[in-house]
């Protein structure tokens, strides 16, 4: 079961988001990075937003992270939303990709147990069309996902 009601649009992928989402399809998270700076970015693109370099790939990366920040919407801004409960929609910082922050859920913490930095650990649920997206649970303080 997803967090949020099946009905919610799945992203397109772009040219220059598409290996991302192409990862996610085999519950791998991976993250553009700059060959010439040697820094992690995202939203991905074309080149590097720091030194402008073209040299960049894909690397894949832990999942593990922290919440950076948070906010509990309680109006559906979309119509699949209605009658949904409260969701959140929390910002994280991954451990290992440099500053590199993910818009996304955490799936399995109650709105009043949110807090900044609480470890999380990524997960993968579907979409309402079978997308799989990056979605994050609660991790111990070693960043390994609790069950």
């Amino acid at each position: 079961m997803s967090y949020l009601p099946a009905g919610i649009p799945a992203p397109r992928p772009t040219v220059d988001d598409a290996p991302f989402w192409a990862a996610c399809q085999e519950q791998r998270l991976v993250i553009r990075h700059c060959e010439a700076c040697s820094r992690f970015f995202h939203p991905p693109m074309p080149c590097c937003p720091r030194c402008g370099s073209f040299d960049v790939a894909w690397k894949p990366v832990s999942g593990q992270g922290s919440i950076y920040t948070w906010t509990v919407g309680h109006q559906a801004i979309h119509p699949a939303l209605k009658d949904h409960g409260p969701y959140n929609v929390c910002v994280i910082l991954l451990d290992d990709a440099d500053d590199v922050r993910l818009v996304t859920n955490v799936v399995d913490v109650a709105p009043e147990e949110l807090r900044i930095g609480l470890p999380v650990a990524v997960c993968f649920e579907e979409a309402g069309d079978g997308t799989l997206l990056p979605r994050f649970r609660r991790a111990d303080e070693q960043g390994e996902r609790q069950q």
